[in-house]
């Protein structure tokens, strides 16, 4: 294991059995591929320790925010756990692949991966001889994204990891019963929801987020930064408009819009709920914090083959994920404690993650 995630680690173009066998000296895959399928090691404990550590050297109750969303990994054959013709946002078409629901953590401190779960389409949990013969349990059932969103949501509050929000894009914003669970549970969050979702209005009606936002006046909108991208600041024009007047005291409800500063008709929407007086800087901050996730997939993908596995069985595509991600983490806390200078608990954090 030691040596698999130093693999990760290493500067090897494409990183699968053959070349992390090689960069350990070993003449053929055989023991990577043993680690991955038939080695008995604890996978959802290793998930934890990497989120401990994580939280650890990264937390913030306060303006932590939990991320979750969605990458796809392109595949061919039909044998893999999970694939099948799905959209893939990584391929942005429809592509022969398996999808990866993720959640990420992020602070002012930094972010990183902190959980995941594999997606298995309707053809694939309607069909148990083919689930069995790519290892999944017969206990796993179908389930959607959102829901499996929700699953892990859960297990970071089980484990107290300290956050005050959740973000993340239509995909679950749309889905209500997600809304309404992270409402049932206190969980502030700011979702993202297509144009002809419905709210409801200060007036007690029932009506389409494009058409309320499309009556704010001129004057309403402020010019706005959701933080730093590749590029410098994110600025867009940015509305919030209250909903659901019928609320707990204590709590608040509003339509946050977003808009480009370049063409007027790109608007974005979001559905928010929160501590009431919480500000619209807050809220335009949650809100680009979503693409926290995005940078890490791309550094776990560039940097630790989160992608460059060749495995078809279903425990082994969660162990090589896990294992990229703890060198994922490894990175973002070496980088932290760079900046922040090497004490003595985050050189533990950084050997930790080293084995």
């Amino acid at each position: 294991m030691r040596s698999y995630v130093r693999g990760l680690l290493s500067e090897a173009e494409r990183k699968n059995g053959w070349t992390l066998a090689e960069a350990t000296g070993d003449a053929g895959p055989e023991r990577m591929q043993r680690l991955l399928n038939f080695y008995a090691w604890d996978t959802d404990g290793l998930r934890d320790d990497v989120r401990a550590a994580v939280i650890e050297a990264l937390g913030d109750a306060r303006r932590g925010v939990l991320v979750v969303d969605e990458t796809g990994f392109v595949k061919k054959g039909t044998k893999s756990a999970g694939v099948a013709r799905q959209y893939s946002g990584t391929a942005g078409r429809i592509e022969n692949s398996q999808i990866g629901v993720f959640l990420a953590y992020a602070s002012p401190h930094g972010r990183a991966l902190i959980d995941r779960e594999l997606y298995l389409p309707k053809e694939w949990t309607t069909d148990r001889e083919r689930c069995r013969g790519a290892g999944i349990p017969d206990d796993v059932t179908l389930a959607t994204k959102p829901v499996l969103a929700q699953r892990m949501i859960a297990r970071a509050m089980t484990a107290g990891v300290p956050f005050g929000w959740v973000t993340g894009d239509e995909a679950y914003g749309v889905d209500t019963k997600l809304r309404m669970w992270l409402e049932s549970e206190g969980i502030a969050h700011v979702l993202a929801v297509a144009k002809n979702s419905m709210v409801v209005t200060m007036q007690l009606t029932k009506a389409r987020v494009d058409r309320v936002v499309a009556a704010v006046a001129e004057d309403c909108w402020t010019r706005m930064s959701c933080g730093d991208g590749a590029h410098g600041q994110r600025r867009y024009h940015w509305a919030v408009v209250d909903i659901r007047p019928l609320r707990l005291q204590e709590w608040g409800h509003w339509l946050l819009a977003r808009r480009s500063l370049t063409d007027p008709t790109d608007i974005a929407y979001y559905v928010c709920f929160g501590p009431a007086g919480t500000t619209a800087d807050e809220l335009v901050r949650v809100a680009g914090s979503r693409w926290a996730i995005e940078e890490s997939f791309q550094t776990a993908k560039n940097e630790t083959g989160l992608d460059h596995y060749q495995v078809r069985g279903y425990q082994a595509w969660y162990r090589h994920v896990t294992l990229s991600m703890a060198a994922a983490a490894f990175l973002v806390i070496t980088r932290d404690a760079a900046k922040k200078g090497r004490d003595s608990r985050r050189r533990r954090l950084v050997d930790s993650l080293v084995f």
